[in-house]
């Protein structure tokens, strides 16, 4: 045999075998796909309804009647549960994970069969065994009614639409303490900079929460996120930690946020925001705002966030709350809001036994000498925009305003 009949004795063998493999993977991934359909099978599909802006109020409340669980869901989630004996979620966690491979029960990656998990809320008692004194008493008593209101928003809003979501998404902005066993969802522009201060003290990170730095805070890496945990993690946490979750109006955490991020020089909001929202939204625009992206107006800020094909995605710092942290899906235990921050944050730290010397830093982040985004503030800003812009403004964020109880803006 010849070198040349060598060479394509070895060619052929090459390609039958790389043949081999492509059919022997092929034949795998559609048995992963079939084992994953089963299980997807026994997830509950759904989630509370969006409402579309403009949507007239009326309507919204004639649909608002809670939707009766069908015959499958019923096998997953009984009566007794729905009433908030035992949770729904417990029950669908505990059986998925107890079928998977040992290999994915530890797995650190996202799992598609969570894709339309539903979570309903249930209103656990809090643990205030290490709350001392009576100063408390009014604070506790507001938390309880926000707690109420957000729990039976939340079973009277339910719906069957399908929430085609991963379990790991779902809990991707939620900061976890694990001395302290609680979990944090972060909301921007309503005090998250302070709370992963306060954190990183209490996990031991920092030995007070004046000592750290923006960046530190923002950049560091040093707090860990529920969705870098394994599925059992993810779901232990989920089940056993205090899950906590502070809110703004969102009106003035909208206005805080355009503020920030254009008023002031920002290396990354004004290239890859600035310059997209002046291209679009801005007639006759001169050079330099094109090349800088510097000097973007409210108006045109509101026109970008408004705009269903926007020229730049979503940003966290003005997503809406219910998108963030999906309070209707995780049932929080603690509802903390920026309009009573230091009191709710005080009080949170003495439920979940913080040490006594620890309090909710006072000082403002960043723009120190700026004067705080007020209701007065956000007025300033809604003259720049039509009454139909405010209208629809109002209607981005009217779950967030549902959700948590804000009173409608004078739009």
């Amino acid at each position: 045999m010849n070198l040349r009949q060598v060479f394509v004795s070895v060619l052929l063998f090459g390609v039958a075998g790389l043949l081999l493999f492509m059919y022997l993977q092929a034949w795998i991934e559609e048995q992963h796909t079939e084992s994953g359909k089963k299980l997807q099978q026994q997830i509950i599909n759904q989630d509370f309804t969006l409402q579309p802006p403009g949507m007239p109020r009326e309507a919204l409340w004639s649909r608002s009647a809670p939707v009766s669980l069908s015959k499958d869901e019923m096998a997953v989630s009984s009566s007794k549960h729905w009433q908030g004996k035992a949770d729904p979620f417990s029950v669908v966690a505990a059986s998925l994970v107890s079928q998977l491979p040992d290999q994915q029960k530890t797995s650190e990656s996202p799992v598609s069969w969570f894709r339309g998990v539903y979570l309903p809320p249930a209103l656990h008692p809090l643990n205030k065994t290490l709350v001392k004194g009576n100063k408390w008493k009014d604070v506790d008593s507001t938390q309880e009614k926000r707690r109420s209101f957000l729990h039976d928003f939340c079973k009277k809003y339910n719906s069957r639409k399908k929430l085609q979501t991963h379990l790991v998404h779902l809990v991707s902005r939620i900061y976890v303490e694990d001395r302290h066993k609680v979990l944090y969802c972060e909301v921007p522009k309503a005090g998250c900079s302070n709370w992963k201060r306060v954190l990183m003290v209490l996990s031991g990170l920092a030995t007070s929460a004046h000592n750290i730095s923006h960046d530190d805070v923002h950049y560091g890496k040093h707090l860990r996120k529920l969705d870098s945990y394994d599925l059992k993690g993810i779901y232990t946490r989920l089940n056993m930690y205090t899950k906590f979750i502070f809110v703004r109006d969102p009106m003035e955490r909208l206005v805080s946020a355009f503020r920030d991020k254009f008023e002031h020089p920002n290396s990354y909001y004004h290239p890859v925001f600035g310059k997209a929202i002046i291209k679009k939204y801005r007639h006759n625009a001169d050079e330099e705002a094109l090349k800088t992206g510097s000097g973007v107006k409210f108006k045109e800020f509101i026109q970008y966030l408004l705009d269903s094909h926007r020229p730049v995605g979503m940003d966290i710092h003005w997503e809406q709350v219910s998108k963030l942290c999906y309070p209707c899906l995780i049932n929080y235990d603690f509802i903390g809001k920026f309009e009573t921050l230091e009191e709710d944050a005080n009080y949170f730290l003495q439920l979940v036994g913080a040490p006594t010397d620890l309090k909710f830093p006072k000082f403002k982040d960043r723009h120190s000498s700026d004067e705080r985004t007020s209701a007065e503030v956000v007025r300033q800003y809604l003259k720049e925009l039509s009454k139909e812009e405010r209208q629809l403004t109002y209607d981005f964020y009217y779950l967030d305003y549902l959700m948590f109880n804000y009173t409608s803006p004078s739009v």
